[in-house]
């Protein structure tokens, strides 16, 4: 099997099993929602096909598509599906951001509300700090179909922190230096948009100081954990 092929096969299972995450943190419903990965080295890129459900995600389901959304011919062969509805801009980002290696669209329920309201979520929690820099970004509402999406999280995230954009009365998209990265961003993002919800109801809730975010987030990153 040559290294492409392995390669594939890898990312492959990957998205796949990445999927169950989705569910498993209740971000999605029925078949909404994606986790796509960039085939490293490659021109190409792995996401979930179109109208399946998640019990029914196998690896050799997932679609290989190069970095426009269109399926891509070769030895690894490719599902009888189309790729999700979302491709399109998960292909912009690749195109466009060439550091992100995993991209995750969900309805999830807290972020998609803030999302309907337009709203960045204020950057009011430690953990917020730790993982996102700051505030959680709110992108321009976009039709879905064309590269519109992609251009608003480009837009957006291309000079910000936060790894996760509140597309404007649609939701959020999350990207990651690969996929799994992308995934943990969906579930944070989710995380802190309940959270922060549940706190506006019992009164304002208190900003934290930009040094005091800074800071966190440079501890975070660069010391946690290694």
């Amino acid at each position: 099997m040559s290294h492409l092929l392995e390669t594939i096969a890898q990312v492959r299972r990957e998205v796949c099993d990445l999927h169950a995450e989705l569910t498993r943190y209740e971000l999605v419903v029925w078949t909404a929602g994606n986790v796509s990965a960039r085939v490293p080295g490659h021109d190409l890129m792995v996401i979930k096909p179109s109208g399946v459900s998640y019990a029914d995600l196998t690896p050799g389901s997932m679609v290989v598509t190069d970095l426009y959304g269109t399926p891509a011919d070769g030895e690894w062969g490719n599902p009888p599906f189309s790729p999700s509805s979302d491709t399109a801009a998960h292909a912009y980002v690749y195109r466009h951001m060439p550091e992100v290696g995993g991209v995750v669209h969900t309805h999830s329920t807290y972020a998609t509300a803030w999302a309907a309201r337009g709203e960045a979520i204020p950057c009011v929690l430690t953990m917020m700090s730790d993982e996102f820099g700051g505030s959680i970004p709110v992108g321009p509402f976009a039709l879905i179909g064309d590269d519109s999406i992609g251009q608003g999280i480009v837009e957006t995230l291309r000079n910000s922190t936060s790894p996760a954009v509140l597309m404007q009365n649609h939701g959020p998209f999350t990207i990651g230096k690969d996929a799994r990265s992308a995934v943990k961003a969906a579930v944070m993002c989710e995380e802190v948009a309940r959270t922060v919800h549940i706190s506006r109801q019992l009164g304002e809730p208190l900003p934290i100081d930009q040094d005091s975010i800074e800071s966190l987030y440079a501890r975070y990153q660069n010391v946690y954990g290694q």
